[in-house]
């Protein structure tokens, strides 16, 4: 089965790859935001790694199930693929077991971190818009992230689900890094441009501020899948008078804007290919006019 799982995930991977450029998908979009931000991206690497990671989940995410609990137990063979725990990350995923706000990118392949996290005994909860139709969303939620028995997303949408969350011990997972376009959207910067950031992390900090903040990604490095663990440091609370506030300046933006956009930003020139977010109208909300509308 796992033989079978690696060769259907290598023809998966180019037959994609090979559909999909000459499609030319999500082209135009990738070249405005690399122009936007004048980065080095390149289409071709930047696809070809997207439908890798693609092939992956759908033929390959088992195995990230099968990852040991024991942080000990790292570095470890499974399926054929190395894993390690970054060794500074280690006591960061410890006190990630208590729960928290997980802050992370679609950078790499962040799918596969959700199993792994859970394997490691952290009480992840992510949530995801459903997908249509209703049968499908169940085999997502209760077949692909679900590990051991548990499902790890849920369909949050209310200020008072995701306190529940935090209430509940659990690790609430966001992706951070996506154009927010809701009337309370941070003003932020990232990679030099003007960026309308999500104002929930600041906003669930504000009611509950002892909550810790952790920012997590995982990168392969010569073949081994490595998984890093940082904790946001320094001020997390909001003060009052931004509570009143509808519209945060930049200045005020404590989570996001600043931390998480300085530590995505040091991913993406490291590696701007590994940015899937560039196929999306990232920058629409403060620039439409890049893409062409």
């Amino acid at each position: 089965m796992v033989f079978f799982g690696k060769i259907a995930a290598i023809v998966f991977a180019w037959g994609a790859y090979v559909v999909l450029r000459l499609a030319g998908w999500k082209r135009k979009t990738v070249m405005a935001n690399a122009k936007h931000v004048a980065s080095p991206v390149n289409y071709d690497e930047l696809l070809f790694n997207l439908t890798r990671h693609a092939s992956e989940l759908l033929f390959r995410f088992g195995t990230f199930k099968k990852l040991p609990h024991d942080f000990t137990a790292y570095p470890c063979r499974v399926d054929g693929w190395d894993f390690a725990l970054d060794e500074a990350a280690i006591p960061v995923l410890a006190k990630m077991r208590a729960g928290g706000i997980f802050l992370t990118a679609h950078y790499g392949n962040y799918e596969a971190m959700g199993p792994w996290l859970c394997r490691l005994g952290i009480p992840l909860v992510a949530s995801y818009i459903p997908v249509k139709p209703k049968w499908l969303n169940n085999i997502l939620e209760r077949k692909i992230r679900s590990v051991d028995g548990r499902s790890y997303s849920v369909d949050a949408r209310t200020p008072r689900d995701f306190i529940r969350i935090l209430n509940d011990g659990k690790l609430f997972c966001l992706l951070s890094d996506q154009d927010s376009r809701i009337p309370s959207a941070i003003d932020g910067t990232l990679l030099g441009q003007p960026a309308n950031v999500n104002p929930l992390p600041d906003f669930l900090l504000t009611h509950r501020p002892q909550t810790p903040v952790f920012i997590c990604w995982m990168e392969e490095i010569c073949g081994i899948r490595v998984l890093h663990a940082i904790e946001v440091e320094g001020p997390q609370v909001a003060s009052p008078a931004r509570l009143a506030s509808p519209a945060p300046s930049p200045s005020q933006s404590s989570v996001v804007n600043s931390q998480f956009n300085k530590w995505l930003e040091e991913r993406i020139y490291e590696n701007p290919n590994l940015w899937y977010s560039f196929t999306h109208r990232r920058f629409y909300s403060q620039s439409p006019e890049i893409y062409g509308e």
